[in-house]
């Protein structure tokens, strides 16, 4: 967002809405009458005060003048300089221009429009760079590391995989919602906009064994997840609990990491009545 720094009328708008432009480019231009005749007066000023100083420079090896004279001088102009700079620094602020190179959204303001210090003029977008912005579950921290391949989709672009790269990873995670931050690198974002909704998955970079179980499998107690996994005696089938290691649960189901070997049976209904050892029935009629 291209903001405006002083306050005044807007007297000039170099670009229209959706232009390119490039860095330095000129885009808006503010009022600047009272500063640059306050800069003249400044100028006379310095004119004078480096007159007065080298007249005293010259007395001082004569010992015309007192030493406090040469200080006041060399004081008074170096004042003068620092004023002159000040304006200086002020009038840049009346003109707007591109910090870098990009696409400009619908501008703000008109041609002869007031502005406060901080209006907003226009929007400033380098498309060539996207970024994205997202969290994940602090749980999953030890496996975040720059460099991790992404791919994500947009509702704009249902079936294009577009490529990322994982770039930062937040120094805290959120007290609030315990997510971590995390900032991706698009390697080819053409026709994606910022503000675009994406989904990401991320490449972990390693081999992972996954049991994928109904999320109502799960039960949650004060040592963390767990199932209820059913086995077989001389008597029957009972059940024992297990705690297990889980992941983000998808189309209803939760991917088990540790815990639970492929091809073993787990209780999915009714675990509030269940204890180590209970005796159960399996309803075959149930898919998994």
């Amino acid at each position: 967002m291209l903001n405006a720094e002083t306050s005044g009328d807007i007297t000039a708008v170099y670009a229209d809405s959706g232009d390119v432009v490039v860095e330095g480019q000129p885009l808006f231009a503010i009022d600047e009458e009272l500063e640059v005749a306050t800069r003249q007066r400044l100028e006379a000023r310095l004119a004078l005060a480096e007159q007065l100083y080298e007249r005293d420079a010259r007395l001082i090896r004569d010992n015309s003048i007192s030493q406090n004279q040469i200080d006041q001088s060399r004081a008074d102009l170096r004042a003068a300089r620092a004023e002159l700079a000040e304006i200086d620094a002020v009038l840049k602020n009346k003109r707007i221009s591109a910090p870098f190179s990009g696409r400009l959204g619908i501008l703000q303001v008109r041609l002869g429009d007031y502005v406060e210090a901080g209006t907003e003029l226009a929007t400033l977008q380098d498309v060539s760079q996207l970024e994205v912005d997202f969290s994940v579950p602090d749980r999953y921290a030890p496996l975040m590391r720059p460099g991790l391949a992404i791919t994500l989709r947009t509702a704009a672009y249902p079936e294009r995989d577009v490529r990322a790269m994982l770039a930062a990873v937040d120094s805290q995670v959120d007290v609030n919602t315990r997510n971590l931050m995390l900032r991706a690198s698009v390697d080819d974002g053409d026709g994606l906009l910022p503000g675009m909704f994406a989904r990401l998955s991320i490449d972990l970079d390693r081999e992972t064994r996954r049991v994928f179980v109904p999320e109502t499998a799960i039960s949650y107690s004060l040592q963390g997840d767990l199932v209820y996994v059913i086995e077989e005696d001389d008597q029957g089938l009972f059940v024992t609990p297990r705690v297990v290691s889980s992941e983000v649960a998808e189309d209803g189901r939760i991917a088990i990491t540790d815990g639970v070997s492929a091809g073993e049976r787990v209780v999915i209904a009714g675990q509030n009545k269940l204890y180590r050892g209970a005796r159960v029935q399996v309803d075959e009629s149930l898919e998994l």
